[in-house]
Formats: structure tokens, C-alpha cells, sequence
């Protein structure tokens, strides 16, 4: 799942107001954020096996220490902890620490059963990817709503707000979509450093925040 890490954040947004998009979005996505670093030093596993789902070719061998619900959990108080210790905002840490392990539940819904409670324990999910339909209708759900609660709890300061913003939205669809109907990578290491580029989305979310303002309702 992409989208849907994605429309956490942005629905996180409304309960937590004065938190950057960026941090929130970096909670959201920690697990695939770490995840190309570890591959890429050799500590958790892929393989590339087409049509091993409908949806993705990915066979993940081991990710204990990005993708296991204790490892998501762990990471998540460790962030909220750390958020608190700067910013002194109880409620947004609280926030931002759940956002965390909310990656390993939308993960278990589509993931077929790789995706572990603890590492090296057993390994769950319910196989949306299995159904592209399915996959799709969901993703694009979520994305749509988190889309909404966001725009109605910010409004555009300037221009660059509101362009900087849909950029990034447009970004994500474009990837999303490719990441589907497009070739698959030609080996583990391609994947990896193509996923780092998701830490640029952190800094476009925040840059875009930075030029939004928050609505005199929310």
C-alpha cells in the first residue's frame, strides 16, 4: 500500500493541526522509509517474483526490523518520545507515535501473509493484492479521504501552497499507478534506491505545509 500510508498522514493532520505534513507523513511511512536502507545494507530481504500478487511482484522475504507490528511499535514510542522531547506537544507525539504502526495494519490488509507480529514469528495478512479491483477501489478511498480532511482543515497561504501541495498529490498518484502497471525493477538493488526517493516527500509535504495555513474552524 502507498496511498493509504500516505492518507493517514493527511487525515492526521486535523487532530493534530500545528504538526508539519512532513512529520507526519514521516511517521506514516517510517517503515518504508528505513526499509531501502536496510536492504541495502544487507539486513532485511526481497525478492522479485512477478506474479506472486496481482498487484505487486514483491516477495518479501524478511523484514523483521522495518515491517514487524514490535518493531513498528518500538519505532513509534521511540518518535513520539523523541517529538515530545523538542516540542513539548504531548498530543502530537501521542499522534505521530500511532501513525507509525498504522503502516503494518494497512499492510496486513493487502499484503498476502508476510508480514510479522514479531521478528522472526509468525507472518499474517489478508491478500488484498490479490484482487486489483479491489486494491484499487481501497487505495484510492483512502487517498480521496485523507485528500479531504486535509483541505478542510488547511488553506493555502500563497500560491506556493496550493501548487506545492498538488504537485505532490499528483506525484504520488503518478507513482502509485506506475508502481502497478509498469515494469517491475530489474533486481533488489534497483528497488531500494528507488524507494529512498520517498524521503523526498517528506521534505515536498513539509516545504507545502510550511506555505499552508491552518482553517479558523479547525
Amino acid at each position: 500500500m502507498l496511498l493509504g500510508h500516505y492518507a493517514v498522514a493527511l487525515a492526521a493532520k486535523r487532530a493534530v493541526p500545528k504538526t508539519s505534513l512532513g512529520t507526519l507523513i514521516l511517521g506514516a511511512q517510517f517503515a518504508d522509509l528505513v526499509w531501502p536502507i536496510f536492504l541495502l545494507l544487507g539486513w532485511e530481504r526481497v525478492r522479485i517474483v512477478p506474479g506472486i500478487t496481482r498487484v505487486s511482484p514483491f516477495d518479501f522475504v524478511a523484514y523483521p526490523y522495518s515491517h514487524s507490528l514490535l518493531a513498528q511499535v518500538l519505532w513509534g514510542i521511540g518518535i513520539g518520545i523523541f517529538y515530545f522531547a523538542i516540542g513539548r506537544a504531548p498530543r502530537s507525539a501521542v499522534v505521530l507515535a500511532l501513525c507509525v504502526p498504522s503502516h503494518w495494519l494497512l499492510d496486513f490488509i493487502v499484503h498476502r501473509p508476510d508480514m510479522p507480529l514479531v521478528p522472526g514469528g509468525g507472518r499474517y495478512g489478508l491478500g488484498l493484492w490479490n484482487s486489483l479491483p479491489a486494491t484499487l477501489a481501497i487505495e484510492f478511498a483512502l487517498f480521496a479521504a485523507g485528500i479531504a480532511l486535509y483541505l478542510t482543515g488547511t488553506r493555502a497561504k500563497d500560491r506556493t501552497g496550493a501548487y506545492a501541495l498538488w504537485s505532490l498529490l499528483l506525484l504520488l498518484l503518478l507513482a502509485y499507478v506506475g508502481s502497478i502497471f509498469g515494469p517491475p525493477p530489474p533486481n533488489e538493488r534497483a528497488i531500494a534506491i528507488s524507494a529512498l526517493a520517498l524521503w523526498l516527500t517528506v521534505a515536498w509535504a513539509a516545504w507545502a505545509d510550511r506555505h499552508r495555513q491552518i482553517c479558523p474552524s479547525t
